[in-house]
C-alpha cells in the first residue's frame, strides 16, 4: 500500500516519521554507544549541510560510500537520501579490480571514504571519481 501511494512513502520518510514521534528513543547501539533517532537526524542533517556546502552535492549525483560497518555509514545514508542522491554502496573488503569495476558500474562521480579506507583501497588513479573524505565519521 504505501509504495502505491503517491509520492511513494520512502525509508527516509518512515525514519523522519519516528525522529518526529520518538525523537529520544533508541535506534542503534554500536559498541558501548547508544545512539536516538535525535542524534541520528541531528547527524544526517550535518552530513547533509557538510556534502552539499563542502562538496557541492545536488540531487541526482550518484555518490559511492566506502565505509566500514559504523554508525557513520547510517547518517552518510541518510545525508544522501536528503539531498536526493543515490547512493552506490561499496564492499570496504573489495580492493583493486573488483573495487574499480564497482566504481564504474555504479556511475559514481564521488566516493566517500574513512579515513582509514582512503589511499589503502587499492583503486590507485580511477577517472572521473574524485575521492573525499569529511568528519562523519562516529565520536
Amino acid at each position: 500500500r504505501r509504495l502505491s501511494r503517491r509520492p511513494a512513502v520512502t525509508l527516509l520518510d518512515v525514519f523522519q516519521q519516528h525522529a518526529r514521534l520518538r525523537p529520544r528513543r533508541p535506534l542503534l547501539l554500536f559498541q558501548e554507544q547508544l545512539y536516538t533517532f535525535e542524534d541520528v537526524e541531528r547527524r544526517s542533517n550535518r552530513a547533509a549541510w557538510a556534502l552539499r556546502r563542502r562538496l557541492g552535492l545536488r540531487g541526482g549525483r550518484a555518490v559511492a560510500v566506502f565505509l566500514p560497518n559504523e554508525p557513520a555509514y547510517l547518517w552518510t545514508w541518510l545525508a544522501l537520501a536528503k539531498l536526493g542522491c543515490p547512493m552506490a554502496c561499496l564492499n570496504c573488503n573489495v580492493r583493486g579490480r573488483a573495487l574499480r569495476h564497482a566504481l564504474g558500474a555504479a556511475g559514481a562521480t564521488l566516493m566517500l571514504a574513512s579515513p582509514g579506507e582512503r589511499g589503502q583501497a587499492g583503486f590507485g588513479d580511477i577517472g572521473g571519481v574524485s575521492k573525499g573524505t569529511l568528519g562523519l565519521a562516529s565520536p
